[in-house]
């Protein structure tokens, strides 16, 4: 789950929660919504969570042929928000 998914989540539970008055046999909407809204809170944690496990940081260091001097470089690569 992505973090645009929980937050679409979030949003049509409002919406189901807030905003829909209709009512369907044996559904309450209301309840839907607020299961959609704890559900997203719960995956955003969670994506926000992860996310950092998956960037990786890298230091190489290498002499530079034309003045012997050493280089270092730092890459953060991974996902970002």
């Amino acid at each position: 789950m992505k973090l645009g998914t929980t937050i679409a989540l979030i949003v049509i539970g409002a919406v189901l929660s807030f905003a829909v008055t209709d009512s369907i046999a044996g559904v309450d909407l209301t309840m839907v919504g607020y299961i959609c809204i704890a559900g997203g809170v719960l995956g955003m944690i969670l994506v926000l969570l992860t996310d950092n496990r998956r960037r990786v940081s890298e230091t190489r260091t290498v002499a530079d042929p034309a003045t012997g001097e050493s280089v270092t470089r730092n890459e953060t690569k991974g996902n970002a928000l």
